[in-house]
């Protein structure tokens, strides 16, 4: 049981790796028009990880850190951790246009990039198809 929870976390969080960059990319993109040209590789992962435009992709970056975490061999993947997983990412990946911080951003990034609509839909229908 603890194999198929592994598995099914793995690629929970595979999808949710490639709706994360899709979102990163649109960001950048979004950034690139408004701000001006990102100058490196470098500078791009120091405008992530300090610059308050990027700020609100914290969560979903700490989501899968902690997917990371449960995946981690030397721990044991509980059912009750799997759950717990599976809903914080279907709360925090709710749109909400009416909202502020994540939600809205969230909103706003599924409004103007299709990537992020499609990688959405791939992770809400992956999920879906995991309720218990």
């Amino acid at each position: 049981m603890t194999e198929l929870l592994r598995k099914n976390l793995e690629e929970a969080r595979q999808t949710l790796l490639t709706l994360h960059k899709a979102i990163v990319d649109s960001e950048r993109i979004t950034y690139e028009k408004t701000v001006g040209p990102i100058q490196s590789p470098n500078h791009f992962l120091q405008l992530l990880t300090t610059d308050p435009w990027f700020a609100w992709l914290q969560p979903l970056s700490q989501l899968i850190v902690s997917m990371d975490e449960a995946l981690d061999p030397r721990e044991q993947l509980t059912d009750s951790i799997f759950d717990a997983l599976l809903k914080q990412t279907r709360l925090l990946l709710t749109p909400s246009e009416s909202s502020e911080g994540f939600a809205r951003h969230y909103y706003d990034a599924l409004q103007r990039d299709p990537d992020v609509v499609i990688a959405h839909g791939a992770l809400m229908k992956q999920l879906g198809a995991r309720k218990k």
